[in-house]
């Protein structure tokens, strides 16, 4: 089957909508709307309200689909805010525990990165490699200026510039009591933290791209903690794994740790209440989602103790 759909101007697209039951003020406030954001990008925030015949239900209007898009945007923002406090927080720590174990320049080592192959060592230096040498930030300027016999950054000062990827690879690759002394500060355990992680990835990819986030199923899932270590994943709110509510839910989780006076929590309910008719269950929230202990706070158990740090080579300044 070919496809055989012309391309329409934004007229005729504003015509078609309104030809499908959507209800706008007028023409030229629908054709404002398709100007600033493309008919597909607004089309799956209709979705949810088109028909088998295409067209829309009744009631359907041009306000009820703008807000949806707008909470979305707004969300996403939200979200990145987030994943940032908690990227640089994990960071902080792998990268720490690391050079003290190998060195400012261990890194370099794929002996010091047993969790990668050959493959995925050479491309990760590939890309730190390329980050430094396309910066302009005055601090790699200045290192590569004043030790000229070096050609690569450390490992603290070459993760200011990796991506969330990189960072992802990174944590891929240490040893596993590395891992799981990250994991401990988090009180949960480095496989856990290792699939939030990949989450958290693929969500920033999304965010990045302005893809859409509110009611969307992930394929990258989070883990969630075991019931016999942590009930408070499973009672008496169980958190799922496939929708926002359980992306929420592990990043508020996180940020009481890494930013204890963070407002986010404050934050994210003000923008439900901006917007009251957002159907929450369609983000994976039940109605009692307030009960569960994760969404109150303190914390309903201290993390775990961190584990006890691989032998020191080397330090941080």
């Amino acid at each position: 089957m070919k496809y055989t759909k012309p391309a329409l101007t934004f007229s005729e697209q504003a015509d078609q909508l309104l030809k499908r039951g959507l209800t706008a003020p007028d023409k030229q406030a629908l054709v404002q709307r398709l100007e600033g954001v493309s008919y597909y990008r607004l089309s799956a925030y209709w979705y949810p309200f088109r028909q088998p015949d295409d067209t829309l239900k009744p009631g359907t209007t041009l306000e009820t689909v703008w807000r949806r898009y707008t909470f979305d945007r707004q969300l996403r923002c939200l979200v990145l805010d987030a994943i940032e406090r908690v990227e640089i927080a994990v960071r902080t720590q792998a990268v720490n525990q690391h050079s003290l174990r190998y060195g400012p320049f261990g890194f370099l080592d794929r002996a010091s990165l047993p969790g990668l192959s050959v493959d995925d060592h050479r491309n990760l230096l590939g890309r730190v490699r390329e980050e430094a040498s396309r910066s302009r930030e005055d601090f790699v300027r200045h290192f590569f200026a004043k030790y000229t016999s070096e050609t690569d950054l450390p490992l603290w000062m070459a993760c200011e510039l990796m991506t969330f990827g990189n960072l992802f690879t990174l944590f891929r690759g240490v040893e596993t009591p590395i891992k799981q002394s990250v994991a401990a500060e988090y009180g949960v355990a480095d496989t856990v933290l290792y699939s939030w992680l990949a989450t958290l990835n693929q969500i920033r990819n999304l965010c990045a791209h302005h893809a859409r986030l509110w009611n969307r199923v992930f394929g990258i899932k989070p883990t969630i903690p075991r019931r016999n270590k942590h009930p408070h994943w499973h009672t008496p709110v169980p958190i799922t794994d496939d929708r926002l509510f359980g992306v929420l839910t592990m990043l508020h989780y996180l940020l009481k740790q890494v930013a204890p006076h963070s407002r986010w929590r404050v934050r994210w309910e003000n923008l439900l209440a901006l917007y009251p008719e957002i159907p929450i269950a369609s983000m994976g929230f039940p109605a009692n989602w307030k009960d569960s202990p994760l969404w109150q706070t303190p914390p309903p158990a201290a993390p775990l103790a961190p584990a006890t740090p691989p032998p020191a080579s080397g330090g941080t300044p």
